[in-house]
């Protein structure tokens, strides 16, 4: 699994963005380019900025016994897997704005390394370990970005 703390696989990250244009086709799945690149960005939102509500006591508590594991550990996500509600893009996104804020959310994310986010509270499951998130975000990039052949 690549690291997110890791330069060199920020910029593997990054290069594959790249190669991402306004048509690329998904091998599977309903989104859209655009979507795939908002809805990405959720999981950095959720970290950065304050726009989404925090889940309740009780269903952070589910999250954390049913969702966390599925998550943040290494095991790869299945083609087609249930996506939160939090996650789902139903209106339009303008490609290249999408793209930008994505690239900008992992390099923020590498430039502030391990030591940030080791002990740091997500969202919805609550403190992680610099491994956790580490997995948490490599692991669904990489399944978003192999799902659109980059």
């Amino acid at each position: 699994m690549k690291n997110v703390f890791n330069p060199i696989d920020t910029a593997d990250f990054i290069t594959r963005i790249n190669k991402l244009t306004p048509t690329s086709k998904p091998s599977w799945g309903k989104m859209k380019v655009e979507q795939m690149l908002a809805h990405c960005n959720v999981a950095y939102e959720m970290v950065y900025d304050n726009i989404h509500p925090k889940p309740n006591a009780f269903k952070k508590f589910i999250l954390r016994l049913f969702i966390k594991n599925i998550v943040v550990s290494v095991k790869p996500y299945k083609k087609n897997s249930q996506t939160a509600p939090e996650f789902i893009i139903k209106d339009s996104r303008k490609f290249d704005t999408e793209k930008r804020r994505l690239t900008d959310y992992i390099v923020k994310t590498q430039l502030l390394g391990e030591n940030y986010f080791d002990g740091k509270e997500y969202h919805s499951f609550g403190v992680l370990t610099a491994q956790e998130w580490n997995n948490m975000f490599s692991k669904h990039l990489d399944h978003h970005l192999t799902q659109f052949g980059v």
